[in-house]
């Protein structure tokens, strides 16, 4: 970064800033095509569904009831209409649009169901995933959800995230998880007991391939197979870490593997400067200090919200739902598509460098102006109240 980037301002970084544009890759025997603009997600979504001609199984965290809810609703009805086996289910905290909205699609012959429904210690497990399949044989998936928020451009309050549309083996993996999940639904429905050790279950024992393409899982409390054992795996070794991520409150052995890194070669973060939760803002602040002190270059968005989950670790890549906070790691249920490729990590990086040059530069002399005494103890409050419920930080202050 020049030193003119040093010192600009947050209304200059958003000054004219453009979604990076869509761009498509060929690796290991997959094809990706990777959507950071809202727009072409939207679109990218509609063709998935229209072009489905079997099956369609979808899942996702979020679902509005709002202009681009009605439109994917509308088009899995579409799809259910002209025979496709439509099967959807969303997540019972994340479901804004209600189980009503979801009726015209039961009525022309889809399913429908939600995550988790019944009162208990597993409602606060969020199943935080986006997966829609076609035909078994394309997924879309990433960070964003059904909502006008996920679609629209900066300029009209939409969110800076990332969706990749995959051809490919790892797809059938997709497939395989799905039916984990629906089958889990099934039992919740019936009144099943000890349903959250059959969810930890699945993820324990889920194997994700050991290819240069893997899907890999988190759940609830669950240690051997969650796909930050092999995160950290891969960070032991690293030469070099660019991370984007919305939340950012991780485990303090993941703040020193990231240090440790820094000792080795360049650690690079791009942290949220806008939120849709604006306690995950606080969060990450106070976390700063240590990270900077070891050398961590870290900078905050600040043209719109940010809500990208992205992980480019040397030549491996992770894109999925995961952010870099205690809930992704330890409770809820996420996905991460890791791949192994260089060409595709250096795309990856082109990506970060066009959101690094929208972002303002988190230097020792910025922070030291934010990090008052009355700062820090509000940021120590609203770190360990988001860790219980992200609606208790909702209600916090940016």
């Amino acid at each position: 970064m020049d030193a003119a980037a040093l010192s600009v301002s947050p209304a200059d970084a958003a000054q004219g800033y453009a979604d990076y544009p869509s761009f498509t890759v060929t690796a290991a025997d997959h094809h990706f095509t990777f959507h950071p603009g809202g727009a072409e997600r939207f679109d990218a979504l509609l063709g998935l569904i229209a072009g489905a001609q079997h099956s369609l199984e979808v899942f996702y965290y979020l679902f509005d009831d709002d202009a681009s809810g009605t439109a994917v609703r509308e088009a899995l009805i579409a799809a259910a209409a002209r025979g496709v086996a439509v099967h959807l289910i969303v997540d019972d905290f994340g479901n804004d649009a209600g189980a009503d909205f979801f009726a015209p699609l039961i009525a022309a012959g889809g399913r429908f169901a939600i995550f988790s429904p019944r009162w208990g210690k597993r409602y606060l497990v969020r199943n935080h995933q986006k997966i829609a399949i076609a035909d078994g044989v394309r997924v879309m998936t990433g960070g964003a959800n059904v909502s006008d928020h996920y679609f629209n451009p900066p300029a009209r309050n939409g969110w800076c995230d990332l969706a990749v549309v995959i051809e490919g083996p790892v797809v059938a993996k997709f497939v395989e998880w799905f039916g984990l999940l629906a089958r889990w639904v099934e039992g919740e429905a019936q009144g099943r007991i000890n349903q959250l050790r059959r969810l930890r279950e699945f993820v324990q024992q889920w194997d994700g391939g050991d290819g240069p393409v893997q899907l890999l899982m988190g759940g609830p409390l669950v240690r051997h197979g969650h796909w930050v054992s092999l995160f950290s795996r891969d960070l032991r070794r690293a030469r070099r870490l660019d991370t984007v991520s919305a939340y950012f409150s991780p485990p303090r052995s993941f703040r020193r593997q990231v240090a440790d890194i820094a000792r080795r070669g360049p650690v690079r973060m791009v942290m949220p400067g806008k939120s849709d939760i604006a306690a995950a803002i606080d969060m990450a602040r106070l976390l700063y200090r240590s990270l900077l002190k070891a050398g961590v270059r870290l900078c905050e968005f600040t043209p719109c919200k940010l809500h990208m989950k992205l992980l480019v670790v040397d030549d491996i890549s992770y894109v999925g739902s995961a952010n870099l906070d205690k809930r992704s790691f330890r409770v809820n249920i996420e996905l991460m598509v890791r791949i192994e490729d260089a060409a595709l990590a250096a795309q990856l990086r082109g990506l970060i460098d066009h959101l690094e040059a929208a972002s303002v530069p988190v230097t020792p002399a910025w922070y030291a102006k934010r990090a008052t005494w009355y700062n820090r103890l509000r940021w120590l409050l609203v770190y360990w109240l988001s860790l219980a419920d992200y609606r208790i930080s909702r209600a916090g202050t940016g």
